[in-house]
């Protein structure tokens, strides 16, 4: 998949983009894998296949483990060859999208090349993830405008 010698393709930085890739907005996913694949011929090693993956807890963050249950997953691997060099992409994404998958597929294989590897972290990942980072933000403020401290709550109770 990534050559691990190549000090730009770390596994950390590789699983950090495909986290902002998984978690894009469908709709500047689309934009930017549009943008980004025009005119890029990819080979499908795996076509995109629909199945369930188990999703594993733990109580409290904690404790001991427990199966949580299934999801819906979307899986596909591409391979592009630019200058020689080939790479291939992997795309996983929850729900049943087959073409989200094909774009983060696209995007993680154009983004092991060499030569678009820094273009596509300033152009698409960078603004990904200010985006995502913005919206968690967001929803943070919204809920916390509701929370209730328990600790703080005065008994009702006289003495």
């Amino acid at each position: 998949m990534t050559d691990t010698t190549d000090p730009h393709h770390s596994i950390a930085q590789r699983q950090a983009w495909l986290s902002v890739l998984a978690h894009a907005p469908r709709a500047a996913l689309a934009e930017h894998a549009q943008r980004c694949a025009l005119g890029q011929a990819f080979d499908w090693l795996r076509e995109p296949e629909i199945g369930l993956a188990l999703v594993r807890a733990r109580i409290a963050n904690r404790g001991d483990r427990f199966n949580l249950g299934e999801v819906t997953l979307t899986r596909c691997i591409a391979r592009v060859s630019l200058d020689g060099h080939a790479t291939a992409g992997v795309g996983h994404v929850l729900g049943r999208d087959e073409q989200r998958a094909r774009w983060v597929a696209q995007l993680d294989a154009l983004l092991q090349q060499p030569t678009l590897h820094e273009p596509l972290l300033a152009e698409v990942i960078h603004p990904l993830r200010v985006q995502r980072e913005a919206a968690l933000a967001h929803e943070q403020a919204r809920h916390a405008a509701s929370r209730v401290s328990f600790y703080t709550l005065q008994s009702e109770a006289t003495p």
